[in-house]
């Protein structure tokens, strides 16, 4: 049984997942790939444990409270390559962004890593852990912000609200 919980964020609602171990997803409303992989006939509105710790998680990012990797439990439903690419991606830090291209590195290393871009974009795009995995924290090569399956709008709003956080976190 999939238990799920809506959650009112500044940037719309989320939709978060839970199958009482693990968070199996997190989306913004009308997200790419919203509730990808989820029997929607079968999903259950009631809140657990890990939606609390999920939710509660979230209440603190977006009070800026948070500069760190969620201590919420991910169970991730993806191809051994794509599960590369999120884990390469989670150590993203707070604040910080970097090209698909540098993300491709990282996963595939400097001898192939050039070659693999689009197909680590293409992982990131199906990100199913909005938040929680930092897939807003990447960009093109040319510094635009390109692909973020929230929207563009919630990936520009995001990023400016990190970059304000964190110089007042170090203060």
């Amino acid at each position: 049984m999939i238990r799920t919980q809506n959650y009112h964020s500044p940037l719309g609602s989320m939709l978060l997942a839970s199958n009482g171990r693990a968070l199996v997803g997190a989306w913004f409303d009308q997200q790419k790939h919203y509730a990808a992989g989820l029997d929607k006939k079968t999903l259950v509105n009631e809140t657990d444990e890990v939606l609390k710790i999920a939710a509660a998680w979230l209440d603190r990012y977006f009070a800026g409270q948070v500069l760190s990797a969620p201590q919420v439990p991910l169970e991730l439903q993806a191809t051994e390559f794509r599960q590369a690419v999120l884990e390469k991606l989670s150590q993203v830090s707070f604040g910080q962004v970097i090209t698909y291209q540098e993300l491709a590195l990282r996963v595939k290393g400097p001898a192939t890593g050039k070659k693999y871009a689009r197909a680590v974009a293409n992982a990131v795009g199906h990100n199913p852990f909005s938040l929680f995995i930092p897939c807003h924290r990447i960009i093109g090569s040319d510094g635009s912000l390109t692909g973020y399956a929230g929207g563009l709008e919630r990936k520009r709003k995001l990023l400016e609200f990190e970059s304000q956080v964190v110089p007042d976190f170090w203060k």
